[in-house]
């Protein structure tokens, strides 16, 4: 993850542009599943351990992984850590941010009305490169994705209850065989704010999605086509620390999470490991200065080094993480 660059310092509200067709094709044609469950505390993975989610467990032992990630390090809550995965970029627009500091579904917002500035993503990086996307998600801020990349989300659903959109998601991964899918998972964080975290209906919201997550893996695996090009990142935009209905708090229940890479060619490891410039913060929360944990907002670089696409800019170069 590059150091945060300097933001133009512009004050207008750009409108949304996005970029023309490149002429550089990627180098492998694969497909990326993105994951994100809302509110996945990792207290809630360890507890339930791989007899309740066997599925989760499987991806975090298979592949590339560590429980003990981080959120951005200005919040841990759900809009300005999800536009930061798909941009890569922290929250902080003076900073270099994406500048989406709210989290809720103001009509017409744009990614780029709130950095004062053209702002990339993994979905408008793809589509320069002639691949193509979709995005499912379970709440209607994610509106706010399409609003800023227009003609770069191919397929886009949103607010269905959560099993039909993990079928609807399914059935175009396996029919359409996007080179990149973003699926949203909202059921641990709803029961989070109705029964608080690691309550029994939390636990039960992380079953589920546990086996949603295994029709995705099985999905996968039954589709020639996708079984050996098809790479799984999963993460979560906060946790959710037991007992509270809420997780705005900096507390390390709420900005530690889960990170992982699994598919045919990810080995099996701790993600730290694997990129030794990166620092294990223990149960610190450390900010963009020094030595930076693996983020939530790698998941930009990790879609990105799959499909053998450059880093979403402002970052120069190659995706810088490994496994």
């Amino acid at each position: 993850m590059a150091a945060p660059t300097s933001s133009s310092g512009s004050t207008s509200s750009p409108a949304t542009t996005e970029p023309t067709p490149s002429s550089v094709e990627p180098t492998d044609r694969a497909h990326v599943v993105a994951i994100s469950v809302d509110g996945l505390a990792v207290e809630a993975l360890l507890e339930l351990g791989a007899k309740e989610t066997p599925n989760l467990h499987r991806l975090l032992d298979e592949g590339a992984s560590t429980l003990n990630a981080r959120t951005a390090y200005e919040k841990n809550v759900t809009l300005p850590n999800h536009v930061g995965m798909v941009t890569g970029r922290r929250i902080d627009a003076v900073a270099g941010g994406h500048g989406v500091t709210w989290n809720g579904n103001p009509i017409d917002d744009t990614v780029q009305a709130a950095a004062g500035e053209k702002v990339a993503s993994i979905f408008s990086v793809a589509h320069r490169h002639h691949l193509t996307t979709a995005l499912f998600a379970g709440k209607t801020k994610f509106d706010i994705m399409r609003d800023s990349w227009p003609r770069s989300i191919d397929d886009f659903e949103v607010r269905k209850p959560q099993a039909r959109l993990v079928a609807d998601a399914l059935a175009h991964l396996v029919s359409a065989q996007p080179n990149l899918t973003f699926l949203h998972l909202a059921g641990p964080d709803a029961a989070g704010h109705r029964d608080g975290g690691m309550s029994p209906a939390y636990l039960d919201a992380v079953r589920v999605v546990d086996r949603l997550v295994g029709l995705v893996i099985a999905a996968i695996e039954s589709t020639p086509a996708l079984d050996d090009t098809t790479t799984v990142i999963l993460t979560a935009d906060h946790g959710f620390a037991a007992g509270t209905r809420d997780h705005g708090a900096l507390v390390a229940e709420n900005y530690t999470i889960p990170f992982l890479v699994w598919g045919p060619d990810v080995a099996a490891g701790d993600l730290y490991e694997s990129n030794p410039d990166r620092h294990d913060p223990g149960t610190g929360r450390p900010s963009y200065d020094g030595a930076q944990p693996i983020r939530n907002l790698d998941l930009a670089d990790a879609a990105m080094r799959v499909l053998g696409l450059p880093a979403v800019p402002p970052d120069e170069g190659p995706p810088d993480l490994r496994w």
